[in-house]
């Protein structure tokens, strides 16, 4: 028999059918890699470093959707919000990978390019090296615990009415619709805001 046109196996088609996996259930394994794809469990240890590894392709394959031109020929903070809208996105749309992917050392050469461009855009904005991680961390923080609201009920808290919290029901009867995506835009104005006043301090001090 000729040869296959096709590799059986390579870390694309790994990455793709574990995510699919955290997507149905919220996790993975290894064996239930192989078994989805039709091979031996040894088979796919040929192309990943174990379960860290398959996590890194995870984060690789999430990175994708993510659009590091927001990053370019913008002010800095213009730029960091059209990003972050940008990495909101692409993790809403598989929100059970952020348990994961936020406990697990990133190594994924498509995500590090994308926080490096971050590190550069706000050294080349002012900001001090030692605050740079802070702030990248800050903003993760955001856009990952928004990115999982987006997931949850429009309406959070159960209160019926004045028997159970009068004073919450009114205003979540008064929020309307997109309470996930109003609150990641105040969020997000308040952290630039503050950023901006960090920057300023900075470039102020004698």
């Amino acid at each position: 028999m000729g040869r296959p046109h096709k590799a059986l196996l390579d870390r694309a088609r790994i990455g793709e059918t574990a995510l699919q996996l955290v997507d149905e259930k919220g996790d993975f394994s290894i064996p239930e890699v192989a078994r989805r794809l039709g091979v031996q469990t040894a088979s796919v240890y040929h192309h990943v470093d174990g379960r860290a590894g398959v996590i890194e392709l995870l984060r690789e394959r999430v990175t994708e959707a993510m659009d590091p031109d927001t990053l370019r020929d913008a002010p800095w903070d213009e730029a960091l919000a059209a990003w972050a809208h940008s990495y909101r996105a692409a993790f809403a749309a598989h929100p059970r990978t952020i348990p994961m992917l936020m406990t697990a050392p990133v190594r994924a050469p498509r995500a590090l390019a994308q926080y490096d461009q971050v590190a550069g855009l706000l050294l080349d904005a002012g900001f001090a090296p030692e605050a740079v991680l802070a702030v990248i961390t800050g903003l993760d923080n955001l856009v990952l615990g928004s990115a999982l609201d987006m997931s949850a009920p429009e309406r959070m808290w159960e209160a019926a009415g004045a028997a159970d919290a009068p004073r919450l029901a009114a205003a979540q009867n008064a929020a309307g619709p997109d309470r996930a995506d109003t609150a990641f835009g105040l969020t997000l104005a308040g952290y630039l805001a503050h950023l901006r006043a960090l920057r300023a301090d900075r470039a102020t001090a004698p």
